[in-house]
């Protein structure tokens, strides 16, 4: 797999470049100016890898004469010991670039391994799990690229990618159906409509107004395995997509993975991850 390295992503690293003031490293500056040198990049523990485009781009911000030879691949789980890959140039800016690199590679390969651990809780399940828009703020594409890198899939990018009408919506318009007609009378006619609904009287409600999505949020399962239900056997029932939200935890999805739903949101592949260890060993000739 492969990250586009856009225009946010390169002001991104330039950010991260920025604060940690790399043109000052007198330290490397005085142990190894002039000196030419190869890095290894080595897991720490088994992960699921996630950013080697992003670490190459990094190095070629600081200095475009390093180069990078990859031994893994984004999305593939790696043991610990292996190498991930070796990097060759001036000592000064591997060293310069190691911490802005690692950085970016360990995070997004954290949220990789965390998916993939809920992708595995599914088993052979249909039931995606999808991301949401709970990231890292000025990281949105790494982060749900590493999602992808971890088996899950992308919910909306942003607010522009589709219509959810949540609670606050439904008190403001003054309930369901007028939410919904509100929303269809603006919204552009591709946006898929999506209806957060927490009972099942709520459910009944959004069926009605043709909402191709429905949000089922902090149900317990048997109330969850009720709505799927209901929803299937409603007329428009079979075109429309089920997702559940709220509560997902790791160790409930076993409970879940049956029962009929197209998609589980969980928030924590992104805002609770935690950066793998990956460590760059430098080696003089």
């Amino acid at each position: 797999m492969h990250v586009f390295i856009s225009p946010r992503i390169i002001r991104l690293i330039d950010l991260a470049i920025e604060e940690d003031e790399l043109g000052f490293d007198v330290t490397s500056q005085v142990f190894f100016e002039g000196e030419r040198a190869r890095a290894q990049l080595i897991a720490k523990q088994a992960l699921v890898v996630a950013g080697l485009d992003v670490v190459r781009a990094v190095f070629a911000r600081v200095d475009p004469g390093v180069r990078c030879e990859f031994a893994v691949e984004d999305g593939q789980a790696i043991e610990s010991g292996m190498t991930l890959g070796w990097l060759e140039g001036d000592a000064v800016s591997l060293l310069r670039a190691e911490r802005t690199a690692l950085n970016f590679l360990q995070r997004m390969s954290g949220v990789a391994s965390l998916t993939a651990s809920f992708v595995a809780q599914m088993g052979s399940s249909t039931t995606r799990i999808v991301d949401t828009r709970k990231t890292l703020p000025g990281w949105r594409e790494l982060d749900k690229y590493a999602v992808r890198c971890g088996g899950g899939t992308n919910h909306r990018f942003n607010l522009a990618g589709g219509v959810m009408i949540k609670d606050n919506h439904i008190a403001a318009a003054g309930g369901i159906q007028q939410a919904f007609e509100r929303v269809r009378e603006q919204a552009p006619h591709a946006l898929r409509v999506e209806i957060e609904v927490s009972n099942l009287e709520e459910l009944s409600a959004a069926l009605e107004t043709g909402a191709e999505i429905v949000m089922l949020d902090n149900m317990n399962t048997e109330t969850m395995s009720a709505a799927v239900q209901q929803v299937r056997a409603h007329r428009h029932g079979q075109r429309v997509l089920i997702e559940a939200s709220g509560n997902m935890t790791r160790e409930r999805l076993p409970e879940l993975r049956d029962i009929g739903l197209d998609f589980i949101s969980v928030g924590a592949l992104t805002h609770s991850a935690s950066a793998v260890d990956i460590s760059m060993r430098v080696v003089l000739p």
